[in-house]
């Protein structure tokens, strides 16, 4: 999967989906950075050639439990500690709310984790327990979503945000047909990825290019395919000229696809964003859905895993210009303010969804 992955990327190199790391603090894979200290970190020094220790605790908190997008991400975290030869653990709440993780945060305090792998649900809200975690000598990762960089050592995105942004707008203009009606279906009001990628597209779509889009409403599902599946009626109810819906959410696109598949708007109302293979393969071979974008969650679990024993090992402090390894997706350098991207998202079409199983 990671190899037919990274050649299809290659060859996409050229088009307008592969998304250049330059636009972004971050680095990708085998990028070189200059060196410094990641935002909010003490000076400490890093043994670059300290061997990994064995026999870490590695705590995964998603931003909620049963989610099928963390479910994968999560997938990828067990194997990669697994091979670290390490302690595997997953806890969460069932909800996406902002201060639903704070109580499973000081419950892996109190059980002396050595490494606490969170997706944050609020950028603020986490923090005075990430920071509780970070004094009882616990290193804090932050994945797809990042905390405040005040209260977590690493985070690892999934692509630049820049370029995240612009693919989200670049695909709705696309599928508007270059003008029209647009709106955004997102997760949570205060999901820290949602929100700077809507900011980014934001800002898109005032470049002249885009002249001719108009976003008339953001509206929140929550995560929750019921909410989602409910918002993305009730906007076409109220925008009856709609052309788009994009949805910056696993959970979004495929509600927000699943209604419209059924409904009168099938074949006038396109759908788009940021979704699985495996959730959208009916959608895009019915018609419904023409092209959207991911990258693989499993790979940025499984990063996240590497970083946190890099981390509790010394062999990094989270400064930025450091390097490690990462298993089988190699070396990775790390960005300006702890930040480590993995790599551009790969764009799915009815050419290539069937090569994907995630």
């Amino acid at each position: 999967m990671l190899r037919s992955r990274r050649q299809l990327l290659a060859a996409a190199a050229a088009s307008a989906l592969v998304l250049g790391s330059a636009a972004c603090g971050g680095t990708t894979k085998n990028n070189s950075s200059d060196t410094g200290s990641a935002g909010g970190q003490a000076a400490a020094t890093a043994d670059p050639n300290a061997q990994l220790k064995t026999g870490l605790k590695i705590a995964y908190l998603p931003k909620q439990l049963n989610n099928p997008y963390s479910d994968v991400e999560t997938s990828g975290g067990e194997v990669a500690v697994k091979e670290l030869q390490g302690e595997y653990k997953k806890v969460g709440p069932n909800d996406a709310s902002a201060s639903s993780q704070v109580s499973y945060i000081n419950t892996l305090i109190q059980q002396q984790e050595n490494v606490i792998v969170v997706a944050a649900n609020d950028p603020n809200a986490v923090c005075p327990s990430l920071n509780q975690a970070r004094q009882a000598k616990i290193h804090v990762v932050t994945f797809d979503s990042d905390a405040s960089k005040a209260c977590r050592d690493i985070f690892i995105n999934q692509a630049t945000t820049e370029g995240i942004g612009q693919s989200l707008a670049k695909m709705a203009n696309e599928q508007a047909g270059g003008s029209g009606q647009i709106a955004i279906l997102s997760a949570t009001p205060n999901a820290t990825n949602q929100n700077a990628w809507i900011d980014v597209m934001k800002t898109e779509l005032k470049k002249p290019e885009y002249s001719k889009l108009q976003l008339v409403k953001i509206a929140y599902g929550n995560d929750d395919d019921q909410k989602s599946f409910q918002e993305a009626q009730g906007l076409l109810q109220s925008y009856p000229k709609l052309k788009v819906i994009v949805s910056p959410t696993t959970v979004g696109i495929a509600a927000a696809a699943r209604y419209v598949s059924s409904s009168s708007y099938k074949g006038k109302v396109q759908i788009t964003g940021l979704g699985l293979p495996n959730q959208m393969r009916e959608y895009v071979k019915d018609g419904t859905v023409k092209k959207f974008a991911l990258w693989n969650p499993a790979d940025i679990g499984y990063l996240a895993a590497y970083a946190g024993a890099a981390l509790a090992s010394g062999q990094i402090t989270g400064a930025q210009g450091e390097k490690f390894k990462a298993g089988k997706l190699g070396e990775y350098t790390i960005g300006a303010d702890g930040e480590v991207v993995l790599g551009p998202p790969l764009e799915f079409t009815p050419a290539n969804i069937d090569q994907f199983h995630f």
